[in-house]
């Protein structure tokens, strides 16, 4: 069951003059295609839109405030801000995935979690209030959700390679991975991975995959490893 669209209103701090939008955006493929519904009333078509924005805004971003960055480093800058794990990250923040208008099938399978589920969501969104809104209320979205605090997602995203930096310039013992649980059935599972340097614990972390898992374990291995001023 999703939760009120008038909340998420006010958590993203626009209002819809056509409400209609909003449900759109947040209409998945698999609601329509339960319901029998034209195709085009689900939101793949807003994302298409919404991504064209998304890439344009974050580009101008980066070119303002990378003055001297050349090129090709731009464009592999933004591909890590746009990737699907970013927005889902972004997506989490605003738990979008709660808002979903999903099918029966979809919403057993752990669909509200999926993250190219929500990350798609987040960009017809942001298609949704292009076309209401305009440019400059796109803009502010993708300012204040997604531009926002990039530095720490940086950190979040790189975490594993930057653990590994870390560990290869202030230690001599090498970086384990644990499985340490796992629960949940094989269609929505989560995995318990904990980060050891040499025989010490650092930090722990869960996630839809061993992947996911390991990310969020180095992320908070980092932070541990910060407090103790190591960087």
């Amino acid at each position: 069951m999703s939760r009120d669209l008038k909340e998420l209103e006010r958590k993203i701090g626009y209002v819809f003059k056509d409400f209609g939008l909003l449900k759109h955006a947040m209409t998945h493929s698999s609601c329509v295609n339960e319901k029998h519904i034209p195709k085009y009333k689900c939101n793949e078509r807003l994302e298409f839109l919404g991504d064209a924005v998304l890439e344009l805004v974050s580009s101008e971003f980066l070119f303002y405030e990378n003055p001297k960055m050349p090129e090709g480093e731009l464009t592999k800058t933004r591909a890590g801000m746009v990737c699907e794990p970013s927005l889902a990250f972004c997506a989490r923040d605003l738990e979008l995935g709660a808002y979903l208008l999903l099918g029966k099938g979809e919403e057993a399978t752990g669909g509200r979690k999926r993250e190219s589920v929500t990350s798609d969501a987040l960009e017809a969104l942001i298609g949704a209030i292009y076309i209401d809104g305009g440019f400059a209320n796109a803009k502010e979205f993708i300012n204040r959700f997604i531009l926002k605090d990039l530095e720490n997602k940086k950190l979040f995203f790189d975490s594993k390679t930057i653990l590994q930096e870390l560990v290869q310039a202030h230690f001599r013992e090498e970086i384990k991975y644990r499985l340490v649980g796992e629960e949940g059935p094989d269609h929505d599972k989560y995995f318990q991975v904990s980060v050891y340097i040499g025989e010490k614990k650092y930090g722990s972390g869960t996630g839809r995959t061993k992947k996911a898992a390991e990310q969020k374990a180095a992320y908070h291995s980092i932070l541990e490893l910060h407090k103790k001023n190591i960087k």
